[in-house]
């Protein structure tokens, strides 16, 4: 982070400055466990704890300035509302740093692969800043904001959607050079209605694109693609630029002889027409050997992704898109994609253990279209092993959570994993219906809890076994897979 005098972060929230002298700011933090010297401290009011009552060991901690809504000792700024303060002085914040320097500024949004096409992004583009997990709402996207500083060349952000409004909020925010829409699924459809109210809401990140930006565009799905036609296309003379699995007409890149290979995708990123913004995105420097190719004019050959799961193709199109459009060339940006590693936990995570057991921990998060990929990425990852697949509760799926639950257990036999296993009462229609299409006996199973499961899998699995974990965040999963690959978190 920029360094920034207290009076001036005061300025910028319209708050109250309380304090002796005007002190220098560092960093900003919401943790006191995460508290260094010169930081602002900021005091949300949670569901379980209020940041207010831990404004002594902030400072205690080396914190020079608290953010916060309820009277405290110590040097701080009064507002209103935290979240609202901490929005607007992310919002300052960018406008100061494009002011000082070369920014580009990447929203990505969608209802699968945003955190993994963030993930290859910080990894493929110079000089980038990007969250820390998943830091897509309206707390997570200013605190990325704040770390970027004056040599971040590149700001990825990730922006979720929960309710209406929510992503005009964000861009709000952090006005986009690029933006993303990677698929509109039935991940948090309950907060919506409709999964056409979801996609509308998932378009007016469109709106947030700056004059003359870039938007990128999955052709492969149809709720996408329709996004070429929001009006701010047109107002804001924005490029469209799409990407597909899916050989079809007019696609500007596409994953040319798609193929899986051991569980891990393998294809030729194919530029179909000139991949090209605005000129503002072609001034990087050291561009690499190969300097000019722009992919059109490139010979392209094939590459296989370090990323387990066919699914993340259309995440490696994403992010070379993105690279392209930021003026990468082409060699330089499949090469750094294909290498690129998965960064955050609990996402198709592949660990062998001493025993033989195979794990693939995929439980950061869950909706139907996530779950289908994660069973396919065990049918490819297990091939002539033996398949355990362990399915938790998908969440914020409203009315249309019985249904989906009950479509993923006839995914499950379908498929012919060998062993399914519930977890959860909100998970039992994916057990009902497997049982429904066929696997009796001892092919799938049903639990109540975590604990339960552990112990079902202790006693089940051996040398030779490949177990994949998959659950929303909320139903606890993540805590199985731990355990499964001895990780403390």
């Amino acid at each position: 982070m920029r360094k920034l005098t207290s009076q001036w972060i005061a300025n910028a929230v319209a708050g109250t400055l309380v304090a002796d002298v005007d002190v220098l700011v560092t960093s900003v933090e919401k943790d006191t466990r995460c508290i260094t010297t010169g930081a602002l401290y900021v005091a949300f009011i949670g569901e379980r704890v209020d940041g207010h009552d831990y404004v002594d060991q902030a400072i205690a901690a080396g914190a020079a300035l608290c953010l916060v809504q309820q009277p405290v000792g110590g040097p701080h700024i009064m507002v209103d509302d935290v979240t609202e303060a901490l929005g607007r002085l992310a919002r300052a914040y960018l406008a100061l740093l494009r002011l000082e320097g070369d920014l580009t500024v990447v929203g990505i949004t969608g209802s699968n692969g945003k955190t993994t096409t963030k993930d290859l992004l910080a990894q493929v583009l110079p000089q980038a800043v990007a969250p820390v997990g998943s830091f897509n709402n309206e707390i997570g996207l200013p605190l990325t904001v704040l770390r970027a500083d004056e040599s971040t060349r590149h700001l990825v952000l990730e922006m979720g959607a929960s309710a209406p409004g929510d992503i005009a909020y964000l861009t709000s925010i952090a006005p986009l050079d690029i933006a993303v829409v990677l698929t509109v699924g039935s991940a948090h459809v309950g907060g919506y209605g409709s999964i056409d109210m979801l996609a509308a809401e998932k378009s007016t990140i469109i709106d947030g694109v700056v004059q003359g930006g870039t938007v990128l565009l999955n052709a492969d799905d149809p709720r996408v693609i329709a996004m070429r036609e929001v009006r701010a296309v047109q107002d804001k003379g924005l490029a469209v630029r799409t990407f597909a699995v899916t050989e079809r007409a007019e696609v500007d890149l596409i994953a040319s002889r798609p193929a899986l290979s051991a569980g891990r995708a393998e294809f030729t990123p194919v530029v179909q027409a000139p991949f090209a913004s605005a000129s503002r995105f072609h001034d990087l420097d050291d561009p690499g050997q190969g300097a000019g190719e722009s992919g059109a004019d490139a010979v392209p050959y094939a590459i296989r992704l370090s990323l387990v799961g066919e699914h993340h193709m259309t995440n490696a199109l994403a992010a070379i898109g993105v690279a392209l459009a930021c003026g990468l060339e082409y060699y330089r940006a499949i090469d750094a994609v294909a290498a690129a590693k998965p960064l955050s936990a609990h996402r198709m995570a592949v660990t062998d253990r001493a025993d033989g057991v195979t794990v693939i921990d995929d439980s950061y998060n869950a909706s139907p279209e996530s779950v289908r990929a994660s069973l396919r990425a065990l049918m490819a990852v297990g091939e002539s092993r033996r398949k355990f697949a362990v399915v938790g509760e998908m969440l914020e799926m409203g009315e249309a959570s019985l249904q989906a639950h009950y479509d993923i257990g006839l995914d499950v036999v379908r498929l012919g994993i060998d062993h399914l296993l519930v977890v959860g009462e909100g998970a039992r229609p994916v057990f009902t219906s497997a049982v429904r299409e066929g696997s009796w006996g001892d092919e799938a199973a049903w639990v109540a809890t975590i604990e339960d499961a552990q112990a079902f899998l202790d006693e089940w699995l051996t040398d030779g076994d490949t177990v994949l974990v998959k659950g929303s965040h909320g139903s606890g999963l993540w805590k199985l897979a731990n355990e499964l690959v001895g990780v403390n978190e």
